[in-house]
C-alpha cells in the first residue's frame, strides 16, 4: 500500500482520537512521522500548524456548556506563551530531539490510557507560583518539541483534581491552540520547513477533528480507538529511544 496514503490515514485517526479528549494530536502526529521515518526538519512545523487546526475544532466543541474558570487557567496559560515563543528558537539536536520527544510520547500514552472512571470532588486550585512554574515548564517543551502541550497539560488537572475530565477539554484545548501559535511565530525567525502535499494533511486533521469533536463519541466505542492510538505511540516509542 502506498506510504502517501497510509500517512494519510494515520493522521486521520490521530486526529479524530485526539480531538475526542480535547487535543490537537500533536504527540500523535510526531509518532506518526517517526513510525514513517520523515526528516525531523518537517517535525516542529508540521505538528504545530496541524495543532492549530485541530486545537481550534477541539475547543470550539468543549467549551458548549463550559464556564472557564480564568482564575485557575490564566496562571498556567500567561508564562506558557512567552516561553513556547523562546522554546522553538532553541535548536536541538537530532539524538536528543528523538529522546526528548520519545519521552513526552510515553506520557502521551500513559494520558491516553487514564481515564477515571467517575466524576470526583475538585480541589482547590494551586496558588499562582505553582501554576506558573508549571505554566512556564510546559510552555518551554511545547516550544522545544512542537507540541502544545495539553498532553502534559490534561493529566496534571486530572491528578490533581483541579477540573473534571470533559472540563479539562476546554483547557488543554485552549492551551494547545495559543502555545501553537507561538512556537509558530518562534519558529518562523528560523524557518518553517513543511514535508511535499501538506495541503492534504491539513484537510485530513479538519476533518478527523471535526468527526471526532462532534459526532464519533456518539457512535463509536472510545477503548477501540484509544488502543489503536496507543500502540502507534507505543510503536513510536520505541523507534524513537531503541537504536
Amino acid at each position: 500500500m502506498d506510504a502517501s496514503f497510509l500517512i494519510l490515514f494515520s493522521l486521520l485517526l490521530v486526529s479524530f482520537m485526539y480531538s475526542m479528549v480535547g487535543h490537537g494530536g500533536a504527540s500523535g502526529y510526531l509518532a506518526v512521522m517517526s513510525i514513517f521515518a520523515l526528516s525531523t526538519v518537517y517535525f516542529r512545523s508540521s505538528a504545530l500548524i496541524l495543532n492549530l487546526f485541530v486545537s481550534g475544532i477541539a475547543f470550539v466543541s468543549f467549551s458548549n456548556g463550559y464556564t472557564i474558570r480564568w482564575r485557575l487557567f490564566l496562571p498556567f496559560l500567561i508564562p506558557a506563551i512567552p516561553l513556547a515563543f523562546i522554546g522553538a528558537l532553541i535548536h536541538i539536536n537530532p539524538a536528543t530531539y528523538k529522546f526528548i520527544l520519545g519521552i513526552l510520547l510515553m506520557l502521551a500514552l500513559m494520558r491516553l490510557l487514564y481515564h477515571p472512571s467517575k466524576e470526583y470532588a475538585i480541589k482547590t486550585p494551586p496558588g499562582i507560583f505553582v501554576s506558573v512554574i508549571i505554566g512556564s515548564m510546559l510552555g518551554l517543551l511545547s516550544g522545544m518539541i512542537g507540541i502544545g502541550g495539553g498532553i502534559l497539560l490534561s493529566p496534571i488537572f486530572i491528578l490533581m483534581k483541579w477540573s473534571q475530565v470533559k472540563e479539562t477539554g476546554v483547557y488543554s484545548s485552549l492551551f494547545i491552540l495559543c502555545n501553537s501559535l507561538a512556537g509558530l511565530i518562534g519558529l518562523w525567525f528560523s524557518g518553517i520547513v513543511l514535508p511535499p502535499h501538506f495541503a492534504w494533511w491539513i484537510l485530513v486533521v479538519v476533518g478527523g477533528g471535526l468527526l471526532g469533536s462532534t459526532t464519533a463519541m456518539k457512535f463509536l466505542p472510545v477503548r477501540y480507538f484509544k488502543i489503536s492510538l496507543a500502540l502507534v505511540l507505543l510503536l513510536a516509542t520505541f523507534k524513537l529511544l531503541i537504536p
